[in-house]
């Protein structure tokens, strides 16, 4: 026989409502019974009745998450954190791709929209000329950092001055040719144009001129890329005595290929990136990076639209999660025997 509801309430001792607003998610619910109603539920295998749930209250229990790109580590992280915060609110996730395509980004809107009671949407290809889009999808928050001034809710990360303490942190490694994975050819583009802000606010900081040489153009955010992009700049002969990766995906490319070339790092080369990914840990050597608060962000997206979803969402605002510098080995810096790498460097 099928565990009910009724069952899960008195195996929590609470009341039958109560089971039904912790499992929707209702803020009415104490944070402590709702994890004892959720554990219970967990406990007995009990399997919300979504349909019949949708068809009372006119809800699906559902809410849509627009991601670009799965294969970039950060928004499968993303995913993860997002999917966790909202079973601890009741609700299940459904994730559309748009391989970073606006056609793709505007299909998303349209049909996630009618198929789940709110979106999450990062995106990477509509602009401040789309604010129609958003507001038309019904309850949406804004994630990354495509949109200016956004018309709804967005939670991002403190792009700028996280980049701006990483550069500073290799300068104060006594670094000064530091190359930088990820550039756009849109200088203002999302959030490599707000994370080159950063580098360049570090170097006048320390009222060093940049060779804008070192600046790299990237088509993604891959590993490859950001092994294709270092290519590049040894090929052409730039030298440089530090890298910088604008996310720990292009910073994991470049490691590879200082690697083949015969370049310690951090001695000859120190590296670092930009999101705290799990596989940053594992690296050899462990990569420095920026953490930026992704837990954070995931679990305040998902609060903010259930509150739109409930009608409870104030005055839309741009909310920043905390960033933190992850200092690891590929950035602490022996100097005794150190050789900066160039262009004509040999593989061994």
């Amino acid at each position: 026989m099928a565990v009910t509801m009724a069952d899960v309430a008195r195996a929590a001792g609470v009341s039958t409502k109560t089971v039904s607003n912790a499992l929707s998610g209702s803020p009415s619910v104490r944070p402590e019974t709702r994890q004892r109603v959720l554990d219970t539920a967990e406990q007995l295998q009990y399997v919300m009745n979504r349909s019949a749930s949708s068809l009372r209250s006119g809800r699906t229990g559902i809410i849509g998450l627009v991601l670009p790109d799965l294969r970039n580590g950060y928004f499968s992280e993303l995913a993860d954190a997002v999917m966790e915060a909202a079973e601890r609110r009741g609700r299940v996730v459904m994730i559309r791709q748009t391989r970073n395509t606006r056609e793709r980004e505007i299909a998303s809107l349209a049909s996630a929209a009618a198929s789940s009671d709110g979106l999450l949407v990062n995106a990477v290809a509509l602009d401040d000329d789309d604010h129609d889009l958003l507001t038309a999808a019904g309850p949406v928050v804004l994630l990354g950092d495509q949109m200016h001034a956004s018309p709804v809710d967005h939670v991002t990360m403190h792009n700028t001055a996280a980049a701006t303490a990483m550069t500073r942190h290799l300068l104060d490694t006594g670094r000064r040719r530091i190359a930088v994975l990820g550039a756009s050819p849109q200088a203002n583009e999302g959030s490599s144009g707000l994370r080159m802000a950063g580098y360049r606010q570090a170097h006048a900081e320390v009222g060093l001129p940049i060779d804008e040489s070192l600046i790299v153009d990237v088509r993604l955010w891959h590993r490859s890329d950001g092994a294709e992009g270092l290519r590049r700049l040894i090929s052409r002969g730039g030298e440089f005595d530090a890298v910088f990766a604008l996310n720990d995906m292009m910073a994991f490319g470049a490691v590879r290929v200082l690697q083949e070339r015969g370049f310690r790092i951090p001695d000859d080369v120190p590296v670092a990136g930009f999101d705290d990914l799990e596989e940053t840990r594992f690296t050899f050597p462990p990569l420095t990076t920026v953490d930026p608060g992704l837990p954070q962000i995931a679990d305040l997206a998902v609060e903010l639209l259930v509150r739109r979803i409930e009608g409870r969402g104030q005055v839309p605002r741009r909310y920043f999660a905390d960033f933190r510098l992850v200092e690891r080995d590929s950035t602490r810096v022996r100097t005794a025997g150190r050789r900066p790498p160039t262009g004509t460097a040999a593989a061994p």
